[in-house]
């Protein structure tokens, strides 16, 4: 009877000391240095982008959902897929973007801290909750626009001074809000309503760090896609590229901006965005690294 019980007690001890061995200890708590960030060129997936300030910044195109895991941006935040945050793989970071779902009209603003989607089939990738309110579908693309809030942007680079001067914060989770828009030609829009809580007033100068979940309604205007291959300032430059594009149907479309005449490299409309993509991939392979999918 001794030695059982002294058994006992000796695999009882083992066991509690084979789990404090393998116990591992908590993952370290990230701490972001949020700064301002531009970069060099960078190559993704085999595609190079070139990043640039771009504070007037108005294109359509694709939006994807972010996957990223867990860690930092580029800009030095902590990554939060709960947060109205989003990549886009050109312009200074961060930066305010306001993005209009165009397939049901809904907008928000969202704060760009991050680089990517590595695709060039993709203008920006959302975080979850940003594609959430903007109802993405369920596999993660929609057509939409993007504009820039120059204001905004420009006051978040002030807010920087020049380097990671700034603290991530969490601030209470703000009210979802829509605004009712009149047909074109007929007023005003109507006054906005709340969806799910108390509106929100943007009040004082600085940019929250963590941006309020307001949602804007607008027309939904789902337009064509369309591939555009390139902008030049001579018609034979961008007829030599349509022609390379004969496959699929390019044409060269003219253009005036002010003074200056431009000639578009086009091809499509495509019904679907699976068949933008494949038409992408075509161009791309055809050397034509320009080619980007819009919506018109």
């Amino acid at each position: 009877m001794i030695d059982l019980h002294r058994a006992a007690i000796f695999l009882l001890s083992a066991l509690g000391l084979s789990g404090c061995l393998h116990r591992r200890p908590p993952p370290p708590v990230l701490s972001g240095h949020p700064h301002y960030e531009l970069g060099a060129p960078y190559q993704a997936d085999g595609y190079w982008f070139y990043p640039s300030e771009a504070y007037t910044l108005d294109e359509t195109g694709v939006a994807a959902v972010d996957t990223g895991t867990a860690g930092l941006t580029a800009d030095g935040e902590v990554r939060d897929q709960m947060a109205l945050t989003a990549a886009m793989q050109t312009i200074q970071l961060p930066a305010i973007v306001d993005v209009t779902n165009l397939e049901n009209g809904r907008q928000i603003s969202v704060r760009v801290n991050d680089r990517g989607p590595a695709s060039p089939g993709r203008v920006i990738a959302v975080s979850p909750r940003a594609a959430l309110l903007l109802a993405m579908p369920a596999g993660g693309a929609a057509r939409v626009r993007l504009r820039i809030d120059e204001q905004l942007s420009h006051r978040l680079v002030e807010q920087m001074g020049g380097g990671p001067k700034l603290t991530i914060a969490a601030v209470p989770q703000a009210a979802i809000t829509a605004q009712a828009l009149p047909p074109p030609g007929q007023g005003q829009a109507g006054p906005a309503q709340t969806i799910g809580g108390v509106q929100t007033e943007q009040t004082g100068a600085r940019v929250p760090d963590r941006l309020p979940e307001q949602i804007r309604m607008t027309y939904a205007n789902p337009g064509q896609l369309v591939l555009q291959c390139g902008v030049f300032g001579r018609f034979t430059y961008a007829n030599a590229v349509a022609a390379r594009l004969s496959g699929l149907g390019a044409s060269v479309v003219s253009s005036r901006d002010g003074r200056q005449r431009n000639y578009v490299v086009q091809a499509g409309p495509y019904p679907t965005i699976a068949r933008a993509d494949a038409a992408l991939d075509q161009a791309l392979r055809a050397g034509v690294i320009d080619a980007r999918i819009t919506v018109q």
